[in-house]
């Protein structure tokens, strides 16, 4: 299959949010297919790729996208959280995915999901930009902005979110079944965004507390009841590597 990447927004909230983010995408990487997916918000997003007919949450909804996306041929799926903005410089589609090619060219491992850095994040240390360094190997990841490529996904067998229909700690379960079967987690900081946290999910009342009590049972389920102090340990695992001459 010819590389080729599809950048959906998920869309649940204020529709000027994933507005913002998709006038961004299509100034900047006019050549890339960037949709938004209706996550059957309360306010419907004009003129969206689909609507679902209910909220699927984060894992569903994705879950759903890539079954689409692989029948359309598509080899990657770039899910973008809708309450982030690109900060480095443009194009931002092209740079990411020809940088994620190159990684792989490059002879060191195929890549199974790539993420772009974030300006400040308060609960993944291992995915703060540091514009000193090309990228980092790490050995987990967040669900804000994930580039998947669809064979991945498919070899460690879907995302097991049934359990867990809210999504939170999916994306972490999903990070250690990839490198378990000897996928890459690539963090590029030469493409970064910034990330506003739980911007609809704390609109809805009760939700973080819903959510996170299903994520302690879906990750204690998996991973023990220690699981906490396991994945902080994971996230202090990176190798960095720097720029050539160690410019910005």
């Amino acid at each position: 299959m010819r590389p080729s990447l599809a950048t959906i927004i998920l869309h649940y909230g204020k529709p000027a949010l994933a507005a913002r983010l998709q006038a961004q995408l299509s100034a900047s990487d006019p050549e890339y297919t960037v949709r938004v997916l209706d996550n059957a918000a309360p306010e419907p997003y004009p003129d969206a790729w689909l609507r679902l007919p209910e909220n699927r949450y984060w894992a569903g909804a994705l879950a759903h996208t890539c079954g689409l996306l692989a029948d359309e041929g598509f080899s990657h799926v770039l899910f973008l959280n809708n309450d982030l903005v690109f900060t480095s410089q443009p194009p931002h589609l092209a740079r990411l995915f020809g940088r994620l090619k190159h990684f792989e060219s490059a002879g060191q491992g195929r890549v199974g999901i790539l993420v772009p850095a974030v300006e400040k994040s308060p609960y993944h240390p291992q995915m703060v930009a540091d514009p000193r360094l090309s990228h980092s190997d790490v050995e987990i990841v967040d669900g804000i902005a994930p580039c998947l490529d669809l064979r991945c996904l498919a070899d460690v067998g879907g995302l097991d979110f049934d359990e867990n229909p809210f999504g939170y700690g999916v994306d972490m379960w999903l990070s250690i079944r990839a490198r378990r079967r000897g996928w890459r987690l690539v963090v590029d900081h030469q493409t970064r965004v910034r990330h506003r946290y739980h911007t609809t999910a704390r609109a809805t009342e009760g939700f973080m507390e819903r959510a996170a009590r299903a994520e302690h049972a879906y990750l204690a389920a998996r991973l023990g009841p220690d699981w906490r102090a396991w994945i902080e340990a994971l996230k202090t695992r990176r190798v960095d590597q720097p720029l050539p001459g160690g410019g910005r």
